[in-house]
Order: C-alpha cells, then sequence, then structure tokens
C-alpha cells in the first residue's frame, strides 16, 4: 500500500513537472518570437534612419535662401538632422574618399553645396519623399534632389514580408502552445479521471470538481511563466551586452511588455486547457472511464 502511495506521488510530480517544462519551453520561445519582432523593428528603422535626402544648391544662391532652407528642414516634425555641406567641404569629403586631391587637375571645384537630410523611420516611405521631392525641385536656386529610391524601395517592401513572415511564424509557435500545454494538462488529468468521476458519483458538481485542477494548473502555469522571466531575463542581459547597438535596455517598457504578454499568455493558455480538459472528463460515462 505504501509502495503503491508513493508511485502514485511519483507519478504526480512527474505529471506536474511535464507541465511546468512544457508550459516554460513553449512561453520561453513565445518570449524570443517577441524579441525578433521588436528587434526587426529597429534594425529596419535603422537604416530608414540612414537613407540620405539631399537638396543640391546652386552657386548662385543667396545665403539666407540656404539659410531659410535648412531651418525650415530642421523645424519640420518629420525630420531627425539637416546638416549643410558647403561645396569647399564637398570637395575635401569626395578628395579623402578617392585618396587623392581631384581639384589640381580639374582647376577647380565642380561639386555643388548640398543639404543633407535625415527623416525619423516612420516618414521614410516612397510616397513622402517623393512628394517631397518634387515639391522642392520647383525652387530656383535648387539644383537636384537626390535619395537612394530603389534601396527605399526594396527595404519597404522587404520589411512587409519579413514583418507578414514573423507574424505567421507567431501563429504557428502559439499553435504549438496551445497545442504542447494542452496535451501536458490532459495527461496530468487523465491520472486523475476516476477520483473526478468517483466525485461526480458522490454529488460534487463539475464546477466544484474542475476548480481545484484549474488552480493547480494556473500555479503550474505562472511557475513555468517565472522561469521563462527568468530565462528571458538573462538572453536580454548577454544580447544588450555583446549587441550593444539594439540598445535593449535603453527602452525597459520592451521588456517589460514582452515579460507581461508571456505570463498573460501562459495563465490563459493553462486555464482554457484545464478547463476544457477536465470537461472532457465530466461528461464521460463510468464505463468510458475505465
Amino acid at each position: 500500500m505504501k509502495s503503491s502511495n508513493n508511485f502514485q506521488k511519483r507519478r504526480l510530480i512527474s505529471s506536474y513537472f511535464s507541465v511546468v517544462i512544457s508550459i516554460n519551453l513553449v512561453l520561453f520561445l513565445v518570449g524570443v518570437l517577441g524579441l525578433i519582432v521588436l528587434n526587426s523593428k529597429k534594425v529596419a528603422d535603422h537604416f530608414k534612419e540612414q537613407i540620405a535626402f539631399t537638396i543640391y544648391i546652386n552657386d548662385n544662391a543667396k545665403p539666407i535662401e540656404i539659410k531659410q532652407l535648412q531651418k525650415s528642414l530642421s523645424l519640420r516634425k518629420e525630420t531627425k538632422s539637416a546638416r549643410f555641406i558647403s561645396k569647399e567641404e564637398a570637395a575635401e569629403i569626395h578628395a579623402n574618399d578617392i585618396g587623392e586631391d581631384f581639384m589640381e587637375f580639374l582647376g577647380y571645384n565642380p561639386l555643388l553645396s548640398s543639404i543633407d537630410i535625415y527623416f525619423f523611420s516612420e516618414y521614410v516611405t516612397p510616397v513622402f519623399l517623393a512628394e517631397l521631392k518634387e515639391s522642392f525641385e520647383t525652387r530656383e536656386f535648387v539644383n537636384e534632389v537626390v535619395y537612394d529610391q530603389p534601396l527605399l524601395e526594396i527595404l519597404d517592401e522587404n520589411i512587409k514580408k519579413i514583418t507578414q513572415g514573423i507574424l505567421g511564424l507567431s501563429a504557428v509557435f502559439i499553435l504549438i502552445a496551445i497545442l504542447l500545454i494542452n496535451s501536458s494538462i490532459r495527461l496530468s488529468i487523465y491520472s486523475k479521471r476516476l477520483i473526478i468521476k468517483t466525485m461526480q458519483l458522490v454529488g460534487a458538481t463539475k464546477g466544484f470538481i474542475r476548480r481545484p485542477f484549474i488552480y493547480k494548473n494556473l500555479q503550474l502555469g505562472f511557475i513555468g511563466a517565472l522561469i521563462a522571466f527568468f530565462e528571458l531575463a538573462y538572453l536580454f542581459y548577454e544580447i544588450d551586452l555583446r549587441f550593444p547597438e539594439l540598445s535593449l535596455l535603453k527602452n525597459p517598457l520592451e521588456p517589460v511588455i514582452i515579460f507581461a504578454c508571456i505570463v498573460v499568455v501562459g495563465l490563459i493558455i493553462t486555464g482554457l486547457s484545464t478547463f476544457f480538459a477536465t470537461q472532457r472528463f465530466l461528461n464521460l460515462t463510468t464505463d468510458a472511464v475505465n
């Protein structure tokens, strides 16, 4: 009898352990996926904000016109930075790039002064930059407006594809999470099917029988989520240490959102899985249980 009780206890502990591990692994993967989603946007935003929108100024432009243009550009809500580059500075930069002073054999400086504008990522779209280019090219002292349109279009298209792919992958992971956690919980409840049916036979209501199972598995779900929380916290720390340019911990709200989401997702999936698993056994006849 004692060995039988010990066996049942070991079996119970094993079922609890499998539920916690299943929940932990799934939630950890969901958290990693959330990390990828957030940082894929950061990487895309970083590249967008590196695209220069350059306005080349004619040599006959008045200094007051250039200053007014630069000031108006700097004050726009879309602008991250606007920098004026004189033709002398442009010549120096170009000479450093090619490794020789090209003006020595040309005898003059063919380059134009320019203003390099960098916009915040949310405004860097093909439509916005095309409209802006058209509006500036109508000014008499503007020679040309240039930006890397093919790169922007490719970047914009690829961002959409990557976002859709990640969302699709997220849906698959959530489905796997539901199936895996549900399977583990059903196995743990299956081992107590006789107890469930015995309680029903003595008059216990379905809600009364179901309640302790839900509470217990919610506790297991919370433990699994808590372990995933510490695993993700360590992962965040290591990534921030090795790749500081991502600035993972600069905005603490993002990790908090991910941690909160995995806890909520874990509790919801665990609670619903337990409810439907117990309901299934509660609806079985006595012969079917055996």
